[in-house]
């Protein structure tokens, strides 16, 4: 039996049915970019101090109720005590002068027992100052974060166990719009965090439906330009369209409402988008398959042949080779996806304006996806991969050597370690689906998401230790960059091969490297994999040198 891209050459590779499938596909992405990291702005802390209601207290006395602390060497007024009120009523009263009569110093501190004061420079209102997420209550910040991805792990789960992507990617698409605009409503923090849940478990999983449905729809070179920057691309603008949305919308509600409407307008995709023929053909409905794609051929205006697919049916048991794969590429996933949420959600503490810091961050993925193309179409996946997690896991340990003084080269290596991670990221999902038979693909992938989705619900409190040691968290994901780097020495290669089929031909690409044949290795690849394994071996010992001279560094 000829395989699916064999028997659909004859309707071409960028016909007007392939161009529809493309760029509608593409853009369904466009929302995940944006929601995703909202949170960047919905759960941002502003400057805030204790409230002091009307006391009829005396200019300077209202200046000094708040107590001034050192933070990093600067002084900032206290965000989550104040001088006791009653205190400060009677010494006001009395018409002494705080710091000439009265030593602060020595004045009793109370909590912010009247809740607090936000300052407006930034937001209008955040969820933070509406549930007063601060001081006691500041651990449900970054859990905010957790809850969203803690859905998107759920909803991983559920793509994970899906047996057709159109359906899973409508109605996961419907889930992240419904579910961001109720949460409008919400009248307290626990309503929110349910509401954030249920709109995450929508958010990567309709990603991943509408990627594995289109690179199995598409072929070719248009397949690898697909999973490289169409998808990679579209939820670049969302990201993008993000910081352009909060600059303008700087109350939470309004942000959500902007995020939540443009969803509507995919609706009438659902008439566009066609179940994936080859999924078809691996579940034995050959003619459903056929009927999508002859209505292909009327589009792209070819002549179909009377048979396009023979009925055939095969079945090998799961091997060893599906077990060590998965595990080494939930390892890859892991880690990427700790890095690239994690250097993201950090995006707020790059510089002062937020907004900036949001849209440098997502205008660095754009090359990012631009190189994993170029990666995709010269170069050997194995290959690929060990170099962006190394220049991610470089990038990243080389911050701690820099000194304080130097603060724009430390985002500077920060941004490369994400330009890195982001290249990785992006090239996983197309590696990933290459390595599966169709049968498996949709769950593989899934099952990967699932594993990565671990590292992006840990992600938030990873930035919190640097809150004890600055560059522990830079130190944590360079090390897993690195120590994924050398599994995936292990994992099989599928450069310029076709997609397997069946089990056995994913059997095959996963044999040893004693025994080569024409179809699964080439010299020349073997050569750059040899130059690239003596490479790695280079590095991590400059790897080591760094991290110990770091170490004497501080």
């Amino acid at each position: 039996m000829k395989d699916y891209d064999e028997s659909s050459a004859f309707l071409g590779q960028w016909g007007c049915f392939q161009q529809v499938v493309f760029f509608v596909l593409a853009a369904s992405t466009i929302p995940n970019g944006s929601g995703v990291f909202s949170i960047v702005f919905l759960a941002d802390i502003p400057r805030h101090h204790c409230l002091v209601p009307d006391a009829n207290l005396t200019e300077d006395w209202l200046n000094a109720v708040i107590p001034i602390e050192v933070t990093d060497g600067e002084e900032e007024r206290s965000s989550c005590s104040r001088y006791r009120l009653d205190v400060v009523k009677n010494l006001s009263s009395q018409g002494l002068i705080p710091g000439r009569d009265i030593n602060l110093t020595q004045l009793e501190q109370e909590s912010c027992v009247d809740g607090w004061s936000y300052s407006k420079d930034i937001y209008q209102s955040t969820i933070v100052s509406e549930f007063d997420l601060v001081c006691s209550e500041q651990w449900k910040q970054p859990f905010t974060s957790t809850v969203v991805f803690l859905g998107v792990l759920i909803g991983s789960f559920i793509q994970d166990s899906s047996q057709t992507g159109k359906t899973v990617l409508f109605a996961t698409m419907a889930v992240q719009t419904v579910f961001t605009f109720v949460q409008i409503f919400s009248s307290s923090w626990l309503m929110l965090c349910v509401l954030l849940f249920i709109a995450g478990m929508g958010q990567i999983s309709n990603y991943v439906s509408g990627f594995v449905l289109g690179i199995e729809i598409l072929t070719g070179s248009v397949r690898v330009l697909f999973s490289s920057m169409g998808v990679c691309l579209g939820y670049a603008v969302g990201y993008m369209m993000l910081p352009l949305f909060a600059y303008y919308l700087r109350n939470w509600k309004s942000l959500l409402l902007a995020l939540s409407l443009p969803g509507l307008a995919y609706i009438p995709l659902w008439w566009l988008i066609p179940e994936s023929p080859r999924w078809l053909l691996s579940q034995g409905r050959v003619e459903e398959a056929e009927a999508i794609v002859r209505k292909a051929a009327r589009w792209n205006k070819v002549e179909a042949p009377q048979v396009i697919f023979e009925k055939c049916s095969s079945h090998v048991s799961l091997t060893n080779n599906i077990r060590n794969t998965t595990l080494i590429l939930g390892l890859v996933w892991f880690t990427l996806s700790t890095g690239y949420f994690g250097l993201s959600l950090n995006t707020s503490r790059l510089h002062a304006d937020p907004y900036l810091s949001c849209f440098i961050s997502a205008a660095v993925e754009v090359p990012a996806y631009i190189a994993c193309w170029l990666a995709l179409q010269y170069i050997p996946r194995r290959v690929s991969t060990i170099c962006v997690l190394l220049l991610g896991g470089v990038s990243l340990y080389l911050i701690q050597l820099i000194p304080q003084s130097l603060q724009s080269l430390s985002v500077a290596l920060e941004m490369l370690g994400k330009f890195g991670i982001t290249s990785g990221s992006s090239l996983m999902y197309s590696y990933t689906a290459e390595l599966y038979p169709t049968g498996l693909r949709n769950t593989a992938t899934g099952t990967c998401t699932t594993l990565a989705r671990v590292g992006s619900c840990i992600a938030p409190f990873l930035l919190q230790l640097s809150l004890d040691f600055k560059n522990l968290p830079y130190i944590i994901l360079g090390t897993l960059c690195v120590v994924s780097a050398f599994a995936t020495l292990f994992l099989p290669e599928s450069f310029r091969r076709p997609l397997p089929e069946t089990i056995q031909q994913m059997h095959k690409r996963g044999r040893s490297k004693k025994n080569p044949t024409p179809e699964t290795k080439d010299t020349s690849i073997m050569k750059l994999e040899e130059t690239t394994y003596n490479l790695l071996l280079f590095i991590l010992l400059c790897k080591l040198c760094t991290v110990n001279r770091a170490y004497d560094f501080f």
